[in-house]
Protein backbone atom coordinates (compact mmCIF):
# COMPACT_ATOMS: atom_id res chain seq x y z
CA UNK A 1 0.00 0.00 0.00
CA UNK A 2 1.38 3.40 -0.94
CA UNK A 3 1.98 6.08 1.70
CA UNK A 4 -0.71 8.22 0.07
CA UNK A 5 -3.26 5.36 0.21
CA UNK A 6 -2.38 4.70 3.85
CA UNK A 7 -2.86 8.39 4.69
CA UNK A 8 -6.24 8.39 2.95
CA UNK A 9 -7.43 5.39 4.96
CA UNK A 10 -6.35 7.08 8.18
CA UNK A 11 -7.92 10.39 7.16
CA UNK A 12 -11.19 8.65 6.22
CA UNK A 13 -11.44 7.35 9.78
CA UNK A 14 -11.76 10.16 12.30
CA UNK A 15 -12.39 9.31 15.96
CA UNK A 16 -13.26 5.74 14.99
CA UNK A 17 -15.92 6.99 12.55
CA UNK A 18 -15.67 5.99 8.89
CA UNK A 19 -16.37 9.45 7.49
CA UNK A 20 -16.88 8.16 3.94
CA UNK A 21 -19.62 5.81 5.16
CA UNK A 22 -21.10 8.60 7.29
CA UNK A 23 -21.40 10.93 4.29
CA UNK A 24 -22.58 8.00 2.13
CA UNK A 25 -25.37 7.39 4.64
CA UNK A 26 -26.30 11.08 4.59
CA UNK A 27 -26.44 11.05 0.78
CA UNK A 28 -28.55 7.86 0.76
CA UNK A 29 -31.03 9.40 3.22
CA UNK A 30 -31.26 12.56 1.12
CA UNK A 31 -32.13 10.37 -1.90
CA UNK A 32 -34.55 8.09 0.04
CA UNK A 33 -35.81 9.67 3.30
CA UNK A 34 -37.56 6.44 4.36
CA UNK A 35 -34.12 4.97 5.13
CA UNK A 36 -33.93 7.32 8.12
CA UNK A 37 -36.96 5.82 9.90
CA UNK A 38 -35.88 3.57 12.80
CA UNK A 39 -37.82 1.62 15.43
CA UNK A 40 -35.90 0.53 18.52
CA UNK A 41 -37.47 -1.97 20.90
CA UNK A 42 -36.85 -3.90 24.08
CA UNK A 43 -38.77 -6.47 26.08
CA UNK A 44 -38.85 -6.31 29.86
CA UNK A 45 -39.86 -8.80 32.52
CA UNK A 46 -40.32 -8.16 36.22
CA UNK A 47 -38.27 -10.48 38.46
CA UNK A 48 -38.95 -9.46 42.09
CA UNK A 49 -39.26 -6.23 44.07
CA UNK A 50 -37.57 -3.50 42.04
CA UNK A 51 -35.59 -6.04 39.97
CA UNK A 52 -36.54 -6.43 36.32
CA UNK A 53 -34.76 -7.72 33.23
CA UNK A 54 -34.69 -6.24 29.72
CA UNK A 55 -33.66 -7.97 26.50
CA UNK A 56 -32.74 -6.17 23.30
CA UNK A 57 -32.75 -8.50 20.31
CA UNK A 58 -33.22 -6.38 17.20
CA UNK A 59 -34.33 -3.08 15.70
CA UNK A 60 -35.83 -1.82 12.46
CA UNK A 61 -34.02 0.72 10.31
CA UNK A 62 -32.85 1.43 6.77
CA UNK A 63 -36.08 -0.26 5.57
CA UNK A 64 -35.52 -3.65 7.26
CA UNK A 65 -35.12 -5.50 10.55
CA UNK A 66 -31.60 -5.93 11.96
CA UNK A 67 -30.84 -8.57 14.59
CA UNK A 68 -28.05 -7.81 17.04
CA UNK A 69 -25.13 -10.27 16.91
CA UNK A 70 -26.36 -11.49 20.29
CA UNK A 71 -29.17 -10.24 22.53
CA UNK A 72 -28.24 -7.57 25.06
CA UNK A 73 -29.38 -8.51 28.55
CA UNK A 74 -29.80 -5.71 31.09
CA UNK A 75 -30.87 -5.90 34.72
CA UNK A 76 -32.39 -3.00 36.59
CA UNK A 77 -32.99 -2.88 40.32
CA UNK A 78 -33.01 -0.43 43.18
CA UNK A 79 -30.26 0.00 45.76
CA UNK A 80 -30.88 -1.37 49.24
CA UNK A 81 -31.75 2.09 50.60
CA UNK A 82 -34.64 2.09 48.09
CA UNK A 83 -35.75 -1.43 49.13
CA UNK A 84 -34.00 -3.28 46.30
CA UNK A 85 -31.22 -5.84 46.17
CA UNK A 86 -28.88 -3.74 43.98
CA UNK A 87 -28.87 -6.31 41.14
CA UNK A 88 -28.29 -3.58 38.56
CA UNK A 89 -28.47 0.17 38.02
CA UNK A 90 -31.84 1.69 38.75
CA UNK A 91 -33.94 3.02 35.86
CA UNK A 92 -33.07 6.68 36.49
CA UNK A 93 -29.36 5.74 36.36
CA UNK A 94 -30.01 4.03 33.02
CA UNK A 95 -31.60 7.26 31.82
CA UNK A 96 -28.39 9.14 32.71
CA UNK A 97 -26.37 6.41 30.97
CA UNK A 98 -28.48 6.74 27.82
CA UNK A 99 -28.14 10.51 27.89
CA UNK A 100 -24.34 10.33 28.38
CA UNK A 101 -23.92 7.79 25.60
CA UNK A 102 -26.08 9.68 23.12
CA UNK A 103 -24.53 13.09 23.79
CA UNK A 104 -21.05 11.57 23.48
CA UNK A 105 -21.84 9.75 20.24
CA UNK A 106 -23.42 12.87 18.77
CA UNK A 107 -20.39 14.97 19.74
CA UNK A 108 -17.91 12.42 18.33
CA UNK A 109 -19.76 11.90 15.03
CA UNK A 110 -20.18 15.61 14.41
CA UNK A 111 -16.53 16.25 15.29
CA UNK A 112 -15.53 13.52 12.82
CA UNK A 113 -17.71 15.05 10.10
CA UNK A 114 -15.93 18.37 10.68
CA UNK A 115 -12.52 16.63 10.56
CA UNK A 116 -11.82 17.37 14.25
CA UNK A 117 -9.64 14.67 15.79
CA UNK A 118 -10.40 13.96 19.42
CA UNK A 119 -7.95 12.35 21.82
CA UNK A 120 -10.55 11.91 24.51
CA UNK A 121 -14.06 12.77 25.63
CA UNK A 122 -15.32 12.23 29.17
CA UNK A 123 -18.56 13.23 30.79
CA UNK A 124 -20.02 13.28 34.25
CA UNK A 125 -23.76 13.47 34.83
CA UNK A 126 -25.78 14.28 37.93
CA UNK A 127 -29.53 14.32 38.35
CA UNK A 128 -31.64 15.59 41.26
CA UNK A 129 -34.72 13.58 42.14
CA UNK A 130 -37.07 14.00 45.11
CA UNK A 131 -38.78 10.73 46.13
CA UNK A 132 -41.83 12.61 47.42
CA UNK A 133 -43.02 12.79 43.80
CA UNK A 134 -42.55 9.05 43.15
CA UNK A 135 -44.19 8.15 46.46
CA UNK A 136 -47.17 10.44 45.82
CA UNK A 137 -46.47 12.48 48.95
CA UNK A 138 -46.52 15.89 47.27
CA UNK A 139 -48.18 17.13 44.12
CA UNK A 140 -45.75 20.06 44.14
CA UNK A 141 -42.73 17.79 43.60
CA UNK A 142 -41.98 16.44 40.10
CA UNK A 143 -42.10 12.66 39.77
CA UNK A 144 -38.98 12.65 37.60
CA UNK A 145 -35.69 14.46 37.62
CA UNK A 146 -35.92 18.10 38.65
CA UNK A 147 -32.62 18.90 36.93
CA UNK A 148 -29.88 17.01 35.11
CA UNK A 149 -26.38 18.45 34.77
CA UNK A 150 -23.82 17.25 32.22
CA UNK A 151 -20.14 18.12 32.44
CA UNK A 152 -17.82 17.37 29.49
CA UNK A 153 -14.03 17.19 29.22
CA UNK A 154 -12.77 17.27 25.65
CA UNK A 155 -9.13 16.56 24.79
CA UNK A 156 -8.42 17.93 21.31
CA UNK A 157 -6.27 20.54 19.61
CA UNK A 158 -9.12 23.03 19.26
CA UNK A 159 -10.09 26.22 21.06
CA UNK A 160 -12.41 26.41 24.06
CA UNK A 161 -14.99 28.04 21.78
CA UNK A 162 -14.78 25.10 19.35
CA UNK A 163 -15.23 22.69 22.27
CA UNK A 164 -18.33 24.64 23.33
CA UNK A 165 -19.60 24.44 19.74
CA UNK A 166 -19.17 20.64 19.79
CA UNK A 167 -21.09 20.45 23.07
CA UNK A 168 -23.86 22.58 21.53
CA UNK A 169 -23.96 20.33 18.46
CA UNK A 170 -24.22 17.28 20.73
CA UNK A 171 -27.27 18.82 22.39
CA UNK A 172 -28.81 19.88 19.08
CA UNK A 173 -28.48 16.46 17.44
CA UNK A 174 -28.70 13.95 20.33
CA UNK A 175 -32.01 12.04 20.16
CA UNK A 176 -31.89 11.19 23.87
CA UNK A 177 -31.12 14.78 24.90
CA UNK A 178 -34.03 16.02 22.81
CA UNK A 179 -36.33 13.29 24.16
CA UNK A 180 -35.70 14.19 27.79
CA UNK A 181 -35.47 17.97 27.37
CA UNK A 182 -38.60 18.48 25.26
CA UNK A 183 -42.12 17.11 25.56
CA UNK A 184 -42.29 13.64 23.98
CA UNK A 185 -45.43 11.62 23.51
CA UNK A 186 -45.28 8.33 25.41
CA UNK A 187 -48.26 6.01 25.02
CA UNK A 188 -48.73 3.20 27.56
CA UNK A 189 -51.14 0.34 26.74
CA UNK A 190 -52.39 -2.82 28.39
CA UNK A 191 -51.51 -5.73 26.10
CA UNK A 192 -53.76 -8.80 26.05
Amino acid sequence: MSQQAAERIVSDNVNGVDVNRLFGTIDAIKAEPGIARFNFRISNKWIDGGHNHSTIRDFHGALKDHPHAKPFELDADEPEVLLGLDQGPNPVEYLLTGLAGCLTSSLVYHAAAKGIKLRGVESRLEGDLDLRGFLGLSRDVPVGYEEIRVYFKIDADISEQEKQELIQMAQTYSPVFNTVSKPTTVKVHLEQ
